[in-house]
C-alpha cells in the first residue's frame, strides 16, 4: 500500500487543507506514515506570509532531493500558497518536484498524482476560482477539536500583506454546508471546533442577502457534542454590534475573541490601508466586553512600519496600556516582495525596530502577567489536552478564553475531558491550577 507524508508550514487555514488533502488521498488507497523516507508521496503545503518562511520551505525541498534520487518513483507536491505565489519558477529552481499545485486547486491532488505516473513531467494547476468554493471531506488530527473553514480570500488588500494574492477574493460557504459538517463532527465526539477565514467577519458579504458572521453564529447554536466554537481571523472594519450581540447570546461561542490592531497609530492604519480608527477600533472593544462577559482579548501588532515615527510608536504603547489585552502578538515589520510596504519610502532601521519590539513585548507581559493575577483563586471549565511538552507528569487544558492552565496530572482525567480548574497561580505566559 502507497504511503503519503504531509509536511504544513503557515496557519491554521493551512491545517485544514493538509487535513483535506489526507482525505483524498486515503479514498485514493494511500496511508499516513510518519517516516518521511518510506514515503511514497510527500506534499508540502506552504505559507508565503514571509520571506523567512519561503526560504525555509525551499531548503526542506533541497533536503528531499536525496529521496528522491534513492526512489525515481517518489512524488513530490508542492501546494498552498508559496506554490500559488511562485507557481512555474518552482520547477526551475527545485526542478526535482512534481507537482506545484495553487491555493484554489487542492481538490485536483489525485488527478495530478495520476498525470504525474502517466506521463513522467512536472503538473502545475494554479487557477483560481473565485466563483465557486468546493466542499471538501476531512481527516481531522485532533482527538477532541476540529478545523471548519467557512470561506477563502479576502478583499482587505492591507499593504503589507500577500494574502489577497494568493488566497484570491472573498467566496463563503453556505451556512447550511457549514452547519452539516459541525453536525457530523458533534455527532462523530468532536468537542470543539474552530471557524476558519481570513477574515470571518466578512463570511457572507459576498451572497449579498443579508447574510454574515453573526447569521452563521445563530445557525450552529446549541449543536448537540459541540461544547465550544472558536473563530479565526477577525477584522475590525467588518465587525459590527449585530455581530457581537450574536457571540454574546449564543450558548457555545468562546470567549476569546482575537481583534489583530496592528497599530494604535491612525496614520499607520491609514498607510496599512486598515480602514478603520484607533477611535472606532476601542469603541468595538467597549461593546464586546458589554456583550461577552469575561472576555478574553488577543491582538496582532507590527512594530517598524515604514514612516512610524516615535510618535506612532507611543500612541501604540498607549493603546496597549487604554485596552489591556490579555495577550498581544508583536512582530517587526518585515518586507515582503508584491506588496506595497515592501517598496514605501522611510523604511525604519532594524535597530530601531529591535527597541520598540523589546519596549512594547515589557508592556504587555506586565498587563498579561496582572490579568492572569487577577484569575487566582477563580474557578473555570477547561478541556484536557494532554502532558505539557516540557513535564510529562504536568498536563493542561484550556479555558473557554483560550489560557493554557497546567495542572498534575491524575489517572482518571483523560484528554479531552472537560473538567474544572481553580487557578492556584498566575504567570505571564500560563497559569497553575489544581483540578476539582
Amino acid at each position: 500500500m502507497k504511503q503519503y507524508y504531509i509536511y504544513t508550514y503557515g496557519c491554521q487555514m493551512n491545517e485544514s487543507d493538509s487535513e483535506r488533502l489526507a482525505h483524498q488521498l486515503e479514498t485514493a488507497g494511500y496511508t499516513a506514515t510518519d517516516a518521511v523516507e518510506e514515503a511514497d508521496l510527500i506534499i508540502l503545503n506552504t505559507c508565503c506570509v514571509r520571506e523567512t518562511a519561503e526560504n525555509k520551505i525551499y531548503g526542506r525541498i533541497g533536503e528531499l532531493k536525496h529521496l528522491k534520487e534513492k526512489n525515481k518513483d517518489l512524488i513530490l507536491a508542492i501546494t498552498g500558497c508559496m506554490a500559488q505565489k511562485n507557481q512555474a519558477d518552482m520547477f526551475k529552481r527545485v526542478p526535482h518536484i512534481d507537482i506545484v499545485l495553487g491555493t484554489h486547486n487542492i481538490q485536483h491532488i489525485n488527478e495530478m498524482i495520476a498525470e504525474v505516473q502517466r506521463t513522467h513531467t512536472h503538473q502545475l494547476n494554479v487557477d483560481m476560482d473565485n466563483t465557486v468554493l468546493p466542499e471538501l471531506e476531512a481527516k481531522p488530527n485532533g482527538t477532541f477539536f476540529a478545523w471548519v473553514p467557512i470561506m477563502n480570500g479576502c478583499n482587505k488588500f492591507c499593504t503589507y500583506c500577500i494574502v489577497p494574492h494568493v488566497r484570491g477574493r472573498e467566496i463563503s460557504r453556505p451556512v447550511s454546508a457549514i452547519v452539516e459538517d459541525v453536525r457530523k463532527l458533534g455527532a462523530q465526539g468532536y468537542k470543539e471546533i474552530t471557524l476558519l477565514g481570513q477574515n470571518v467577519n466578512s463570511y457572507g458579504l459576498d451572497f449579498k442577502d443579508g447574510t454574515h458572521f453573526g447569521t452563521l453564529i445563530d445557525a450552529l447554536d446549541g449543536i448537540p457534542g459541540i461544547e465550544r466554537i472558536r473563530y479565526m481571523t477577525s477584522h475590525p472594519q467588518d465587525m459590527n454590534k449585530e455581530m457581537i450581540d450574536a457571540l454574546g447570546r449564543s450558548s457555545n461561542v468562546v470567549t476569546q475573541l482575537h481583534l489583530p490592531v496592528q497599530s494604535g497609530s491612525d496614520r499607520i492604519l491609514h498607510k496599512m490601508n486598515r480602514h478603520y480608527t484607533v477611535e472606532h477600533y476601542k469603541d468595538l472593544v467597549e461593546y464586546c466586553r458589554k456583550m461577552i462577559p469575561g472576555l478574553t482579548l488577543t491582538t496582532d501588532i507590527i512594530v517598524g512600519f515604514p514612516g512610524e515615527t516615535e510618535e506612532d510608536f507611543e500612541a501604540t504603547v498607549q493603546l496597549l496600556k487604554d485596552v489591556r489585552y490579555d495577550m498581544a502578538y508583536t512582530f517587526i515589520f518585515s518586507k515582503r516582495s508584491g506588496t506595497p510596504a515592501a517598496t514605501m519610502e522611510d523604511q525604519v532601521p532594524e535597530e530601531v525596530k529591535r527597541v520598540r519590539l523589546q519596549k512594547l513585548m515589557d508592556v504587555q507581559n506586565e498587563i498579561s502577567l496582572a490579568l492572569n493575577k487577577e484569575m487566582e483563586g477563580h474557578v473555570y471549565d477547561i478541556i484536557i489536552e494532554g502532558p505539557s511538552r516540557t513535564d510529562e507528569t504536568m498536563w493542561f487544558g484550556r479555558t473557554s478564553g483560550n489560557k493554557m492552565v497546567l495542572f498534575p496530572r491524575e489517572d482518571r482525567l483523560h484528554v479531552g475531558d472537560t473538567v474544572q480548574a481553580r487557578i492556584t497561580k498566575g504567570q505571564t505566559w500560563v497559569l497553575y491550577g489544581e483540578i476539582l
